[in-house]
């Protein structure tokens, strides 16, 4: 099996160098991890529990309308079922309205 020195050589002689560059070009890695790493954990958290409590917002607004509609769709089919309209024979009045008489208006 033949030793791979030379490889293991190249590897760490890249790793050194993009260290290097790096420290030069961002600072020292003291000055780079000032903020903790736990805060990108708590914003994306808070990011999500946002997202979150829009989805069950919009859930409970779109759920709380259909439940409205249906509800207005029952109780109007109920009442224009219930008034249909009646026709009267003694006077000939076809008048829907329960409070109408018919008695003819005076002059």
């Amino acid at each position: 099996m033949p030793r791979n020195s030379d490889a293991v050589l190249l590897e760490s002689v890249a790793t050194h160098r993009r260290r290097l560059r790096q420290a030069f070009v961002l600072g020292r890695l003291a000055d780079r991890r000032q903020v903790n790493d736990n805060v990108r954990r708590f914003i994306g958290s808070v990011v999500l529990a946002a997202v979150v409590g829009v989805g069950c917002l919009g859930y409970s607004f779109v759920t709380t309308a259909l439940a409205k509609q249906a509800a207005q769709q029952a109780t109007t089919s109920g009442i224009v079922s219930s008034t249909a309209p009646s026709t009267s024979t003694s006077t000939g009045s076809t008048s829907t309205d329960p409070t109408s008489t018919d008695a003819p208006e005076a002059p």
